[in-house]
């Protein structure tokens, strides 16, 4: 069996929990337009700016600000819900129908070659935010990986998070 190490992982994987401490909302949340009370709030007004490409009635679709690779999305459901389990069946098959979406736009803009699509469900998973599911979509490529991520802790991306903004909106908008 052969090894591969990601010594770059070590800082993350022993920095404790990322959950929000007392009355603070989780990312998502906060990105959702929770108003601190569970109710929704009228966040569109600052979907450019917190890089949310596309909303549905359950669940929204966000750039990561970390990406793995240029049009790396986050689908994320308005509630605040840790499990699959937990959530709710209409959640779910929308979730599902916007990566759907998400897979057809991000192969029409970035030609993918294939595609990540998918949860890590609780902190020891690997989840940055646990208390609150979240599917990963990036499109992949041939060849696409490299040297510079183990050695250089470093990731090489093409594209801006605003340029991918403004792609992936405008063609999730056509959609």
């Amino acid at each position: 069996m052969d090894y591969l190490w990601s010594p770059w992982r070590y800082r993350y994987v022993t920095s404790g929990p990322q959950e929000p401490e007392g009355g603070e909302l989780c990312l998502f949340c906060r990105v959702a337009g929770h108003s601190g009370t569970g109710r929704l709030g009228t966040a569109q007004s600052t979907d450019r700016e917190n890089y949310v490409v596309q909303r549905g009635e359950r669940n929204f679709i966000m750039l990561n600000r970390y990406p793995y690779s240029s049009g790396h999305v986050m689908i994320a459901p308005y509630e605040h819900v840790a499990t699959l389990e937990a959530a709710r069946t209409e959640t779910l098959e929308e979730l599902i129908r916007l990566a759907q979406r998400a897979e057809a736009a991000l192969r029409r803009i970035y030609s993918a070659g294939g595609l990540n699509l998918g949860f890590n469900i609780g902190q020891c998973a690997g989840a940055g935010i646990a208390g609150h599911i979240h599917m990963h979509v990036l499109p992949r490529w041939a060849g696409d990986t490299g040297f510079i991520t183990t050695t250089g802790e470093t990731r090489v991306l093409p594209e801006d998070l605003e340029s991918t903004w403004e792609k992936l909106s405008a063609a999730l908008r056509t959609e």
